[in-house]
C-alpha cells in the first residue's frame, strides 16, 4: 500500500468515526415530571417488594409466594429473560475474535497418456478471524442488546407485579363473595323470622292475608340470591387457582371473610422517583436506548467492513501458493485481510437508517406517554383510597342506624303499631347497606393494591 493510499485511508477513517459518534439519547420534555403528587399529603413511604405482607393475612402471603414460583405467565417471562440474556452475550461476542479448529484432507489423482499421478493434501490447525470495529457497529449492537436485556428484566418484573396484584385482588374477591353469601343467609334468616311473626298475626286475625303473601315473597327474594353468589364464588376460586398455576380441583381457601384484613398505609415519595421504581417505565426507557443504538448500527452498516484472518497449523504441502510451493508436510501460517464496501444497494441501507430513526421517535413518544400515564395512575389510586375510606365510614354508620330502624319496626309491627311495609322496607335497606359495606371494604383493599402497583410494587432497578 502506497503512502498516499494509506494517508487517504486514515483521513477517511477519522472523518467517518467523527460522523458516527452517537448523540445523547433523547429524554423527557420539560414539564413531564410534576413537582409533587396532588393527592398525597403523607410522608414518603414507598412500598416494599413483599407489600402483600401489610394486609395481615398469612394465607395471602402463602398464595403470593406460590404464584411467584408457579404462575405460568411468570414462567414465560423467566424464559424470555433468559433469551434476552443469551442475545446480549451473543452481541458481546462480536467484539472478540473468533477462534476455530480447522482440518481438511484432499486426495488428487490424474492421468495423462501413460502417466498417472496422485497427491494427498491435508491441513490441521487453528484459525482466527476478527472484525475491526472501526465504525462502532458491534459496540452499538452490544449497547442495544444490553438495553434490551434491561428492558426484559423490567418486563419480567412487570409480569410478576401484575400477577401478585391479580392474586391479591382474586383473594379479596373470593372472600368478599363468601362474606356476601353469609350476609345473604343472614338476610334470609331475617326474612324467615318476619314471616313467622306475620303468620302468627294473620292466624290471630291481627293482620291481613296479604301480609303473609308479602312476607313469603320476601323469603323467596332472599333465597334466590344464594345460588348466584355460590356460582360467583366458584368462578373466583377457579380463577385464583389458575393464577397459582394449578388445576382448580381440590384447591381450597381457608378464610371465609375479609374480617381482620386491613389496608396498610402507604404514600409515594417525589414523582421523579417513580421513573426508577416502575418496571414498565424502566422497560420503556431501555427500549428507547436500544432503538437509539440501532441507529448507530444502521449507519455503521454503510461503512466499509474490515476483517482480519489468520490460520496456523500443520499442512501438506507446507506452502501451496499461487507462485511458490513447498513440498512435504510442514508448519503453515496464513494471514489475510478483507475489506468490503457496498457501492449500490438501491437505497436499502439508507432506508434501514431512516426506519431506525423513525422507530426511535415512536419509542420516545411511547416513553413519554408511559410516564404521564404512570403519574395519572398514582393520582387516581391516591384519590380512590381517600374517597373509598370516606364511603366506608359512612356506610358503616348507615348499617348501624338501619339495624336500629329494623329492630324498632319489628317491635312496632308485633305490637300492632305499624304495617308490614315499614318492616320490609327497613329489612331491605339493611340488606342493601350491608352488601354495599362489604363491597366497599373489598374495593378499599383493591384500591390499596392498585396504589402498590402504580408505585411499582417495591421494585427497584438493579445496579448495573
Amino acid at each position: 500500500m502506497s503512502r498516499k493510499t494509506l494517508l487517504l485511508f486514515v483521513v477517511l477513517l477519522m472523518s467517518s468515526c467523527a460522523q458516527l459518534s452517537m448523540p445523547p439519547v433523547p429524554g423527557l420534555a420539560a414539564g413531564d415530571i410534576p413537582a409533587a403528587f396532588d393527592q398525597s399529603a403523607a410522608p414518603a413511604a414507598w412500598p416494599t417488594q413483599d407489600w402483600w405482607q401489610g394486609f395481615g393475612s398469612s394465607e395471602l402471603v402463602t398464595l403470593e409466594t406460590a404464584a411467584q414460583n408457579a404462575n405460568l405467565d411468570v414462567v414465560q417471562a423467566d424464559a424470555r429473560l433468559r433469551q434476552a440474556d443469551a442475545r446480549a452475550r451473543q452481541a458481546g461476542a462480536t467484539l472478540l475474535p473468533t477462534v476455530a479448529l480447522n482440518g481438511n484432507v484432499q486426495h488428487f489423482t490424474g492421468t495423462t497418456g501413460s502417466t498417472t499421478g496422485s497427491e494427498g493434501d491435508y491441513f490441521a490447525g487453528i484459525g482466527a478471524s476478527y472484525e475491526l470495529d472501526f465504525w462502532g457497529k458491534n459496540r452499538a449492537g452490544k449497547l442495544a442488546a444490553d438495553a434490551s436485556l434491561r428492558a426484559s428484566r423490567a418486563d419480567h418484573a412487570t409480569v410478576a407485579l401484575t400477577v401478585s396484584s391479580a392474586v391479591a385482588n382474586g383473594y379479596f374477591d373470593l372472600l368478599s363473595l363468601r362474606e356476601r353469601s353469609a350476609l345473604a343467609r343472614d338476610n334470609l334468616g331475617t326474612a324467615q323470622t318476619i314471616l313467622t311473626v306475620v303468620q302468627r298475626r294473620v292466624a290471630a286475625g291481627y293482620a291481613p292475608a296479604s301480609d303473609l303473601a308479602q312476607a313469603r315473597a320476601g323469603v323467596a327474594a332472599q333465597a334466590v340470591t344464594l345460588p348466584a353468589l355460590a356460582q360467583q364464588e366458584l368462578e373466583a376460586r377457579i380463577a385464583l387457582a389458575i393464577l397459582l398455576g394449578r388445576p382448580p380441583q381440590g384447591f381450597t381457601i381457608t378464610a371465609d371473610s375479609l374480617a381482620g384484613i386491613t389496608a396498610p398505609e402507604v404514600a409515594p415519595g417525589l414523582p421523579a422517583g417513580l421513573l426508577t421504581r416502575r418496571p414498565d417505565l424502566v422497560a420503556a426507557e431501555a427500549n428507547l436506548i436500544a432503538a437509539h443504538a440501532d441507529i448507530a448500527v444502521a449507519r455503521a452498516a454503510m461503512m466499509p467492513n474490515i476483517t482480519l484472518t489468520a490460520d496456523a497449523g500443520l499442512q501438506n504441502p507446507a506452502l501451496n501458493a499461487a507462485i511458490l510451493t513447498l513440498e512435504d508436510a510442514g508448519l503453515s501460517l496464513t494471514l489475510g485481510a478483507a475489506l468490503t464496501q457496498t457501492l449500490f444497494d438501491g437505497g436499502r441501507l439508507h432506508a434501514r437508517t431512516a426506519e431506525a430513526q423513525a422507530r426511535e421517535q415512536e419509542l420516545l413518544a411511547a416513553y413519554r406517554a408511559a410516564v404521564l400515564a404512570a403519574f395519572g395512575d398514582v393520582e387516581d389510586a391516591l384519590g380512590l383510597l381517600v374517597n373509598l375510606s370516606a364511603q366506608e365510614r359512612a356506610l358503616a354508620d348507615q348499617v348501624t342506624q338501619t339495624e336500629g330502624m329494623l329492630r324498632a319496626a319489628r317491635r312496632k309491627y308485633t305490637a300492632g303499631g305499624t304495617d308490614l311495609l315499614e318492616v320490609t322496607d327497613a329489612a331491605r335497606s339493611l340488606s342493601v347497606a350491608r352488601d354495599q359495606l362489604a363491597d366497599i371494604h373489598r374495593a378499599h383493599l383493591a384500591a390499596s393494591v392498585v396504589l402498590y402497583k402504580a408505585l411499582g410494587g417495591g421494585w427497584q432497578q438493579p445496579q448495573q
